[in-house]
Formats: structure tokens, sequence, C-alpha cells
């Protein structure tokens, strides 16, 4: 039986609250052996993104930016992360980020010196405590503090004959929350490739009062052409929101990253993407959209939670 507030739920259309703004993608090519040379390769071109007519306030770079995807890579590329899971105040120190985690310290200069959000992707992480490795991305604001870290929670364990075989577990740890993160422009929700073909995580992230759920991720060339872009578009269409997945550019040989970079709007709308190629996507996150998108449909006011859960009841916000 539903809770009296969620009775009154059921009759009262759930708007966003926060401002819009541009996002950009950097769909990031020449990712290699080199680590040095893929984290110069991901500040230059996220300098570049900033060189348009009207620069985003949120960047957002792809998963494992830093290293090649693949198992055997991530506990030699893999840095410790200055930052606690729950915590809520920023605990960035350059001279701390500096010593553990060059990735870390490139973005958080990069967030500061352009005074812009940003979403930098995920990198291979150990934790300093356990000496357990996790596919994490990370948070910063515009004066470059690390304000949120989130580890991927569902490891890419396939096996699909003819196609590809993949198993993270090998050697990472899944993550133990769902990640919601709060800007100067509304609530975001965070997810890691895999993370996306969960769809527990954007409904929580939505009910919590997200605008938009950002997925770091590199789907492959086997997983990529029949799920990349549904995926994306169901989950914005069932929550009501905009969904934005930023992917590593196609490369010539090694993981063969999918490529298509892209964002959706509520209505489940490709309103900008990428193909194979090195690219940056812009768009526009509207709250408008969304609150208007929900007014015409009102399932956020038609839910029955009094006949089935509410699956982000009892969730940390």
């Amino acid at each position: 039986m539903a809770s009296p507030s969620q009775q009154r739920a059921l009759h009262t259309v759930q708007r966003v609250q926060g401002s819009s703004f541009d996002i950009a993608l950097i769909q990031l090519g020449d990712i290699g052996t080199d680590k040095a040379k893929n984290i110069d390769n991901a500040r230059r071109k996220m300098d570049e993104a900033m060189q348009v007519k009207q620069p985003p306030h949120l960047l957002v770079l792809p998963e494992c930016f830093n290293s090649p995807y693949g198992v055997d890579f991530f506990p030699e590329y893999a840095e410790t992360i200055p930052f606690r899971p729950g915590q809520t105040q920023p605990t960035l120190h350059e001279k701390a980020v500096s010593a553990g985690s060059p990735s870390v310290d490139m973005l958080s200069r990069t967030a500061r010196d352009h005074k812009i959000w940003l979403i930098g992707g995920s990198i291979p992480e150990r934790d300093a405590s356990t000496g357990k490795l996790y596919n994490t991305a990370t948070v910063y604001n515009t004066a470059g503090d690390l304000i949120a870290v989130h580890r991927k929670l569902h490891l890419f364990d396939i096996d699909i004959p003819g196609g590809i075989t993949f198993k993270e577990s090998q050697t990472l740890t899944g993550g133990d929350r769902v990640t919601l993160v709060d800007t100067d422009m509304g609530r975001l929700g965070l997810g890691i490739c895999y993370d996306l073909r969960f769809p527990e995580m954007a409904m929580i992230a939505a009910r919590k009062g997200a605008m938009a759920m950002i997925y770091p991720g590199a789907f492959n060339t086997t997983t990529g052409p029949p799920y990349w872009e549904i995926l994306q578009r169901a989950r914005a269409v069932d929550n009501q929101i905009f969904v934005a997945a930023c992917s590593p550019a196609r490369p010539e040989s090694g993981y063969p990253a999918y490529g298509f970079s892209m964002v959706t709007d509520p209505t489940g709308k490709v309103i900008a993407g990428a193909k194979e190629a090195p690219e940056t996507v812009y768009a526009c996150i509207d709250v408008e959209t969304i609150n208007k998108t929900r007014q015409g449909v009102p399932i956020t006011a038609q839910r029955r939670f009094d006949a089935y859960p509410d699956v982000a009841s009892g969730t940390s916000s």
C-alpha cells in the first residue's frame, strides 16, 4: 500500500528544478598505451571544445580516457583518487592530486582554468585502503574541486558467441551506490557504460529530481549497433529526462569502441550525435522541454505505487 505522500505524488506532475545549460561530449580518439599522452590529448581536446562562440557549461569525457580499455591494462593505469565516497565537501588539493593521480590533477586544473563543470569520463582507480580496483568517474565544479565520484556499479561481464567476450570482474570491483550530483544548473545522475542497461539507476535519479543521466561509456562494435542508441532513448522516454552518453572514437586496433556519442531528449529524440571519428558533440539540456513533456504526458502523476513498489523509495539523495 502506498504511503500518504506517495498517494499525493500520484496526482502531481513532478517538475524539474534547475536551469538550462549547454553540454559538450568529447569523443576522444588516439587513446593508446602512453598514459601521459592520453592525458595531454584529453586536455587539448577539452581546451578546443571551449573555443566556440557559446562555450558549454559542462564537459564530459568518455570511459577510460587515460587507458586502453582492457582488463590487463586496468592495474597498470590505476590511480588513487583523493576522495571518499559519501563525502559532501570538496576534498581536492593540488599537491595531493599531483602526487597520486595525474589524471585527476589535469581534470581539476581544466575545470578551474575554464570555470566549467566537468565529468572526467572514467579512469581505473585503486582504493588506497583495500587495494581493490574500480572503474571510476570523477566530477569537478567550476573551482576545480572534486565533488563526487561514481564507481561503476555493473561490471561488463559478457560472452557473445561469435561476437565478444569481456570480463571486467577479472580485475575490477563494482561500486555500491547510485550517484547523484548537485550542480549550479541542477541535479544530474551519473552512470558508466554497462550501467546504462539497468533502468533502476535512471529511475531513481529522475524521481530524486535529476534532469539528465550522464553516461561515459565504451560500447563496442558488437553491442553498439543493436543497443547503444535504443537504451539511451529508453532511459530518456521512461523517465522524461535527457540522456547523454560519451564514447571514445572508433580505433584502428585494440578494443573496438563503437563511437556515436549522443544526447537524447525526454521524448526519445536524438538531438545531437557523432559518428565513428573523433568529434565534439554539443547540445542544450533544456529544463522546459522536460517540464512540458511531463505536463503533456503526465506519467510522473500516474504511477501506481499502490500496485507496485517505487524503486526510489528509501534511497538516499
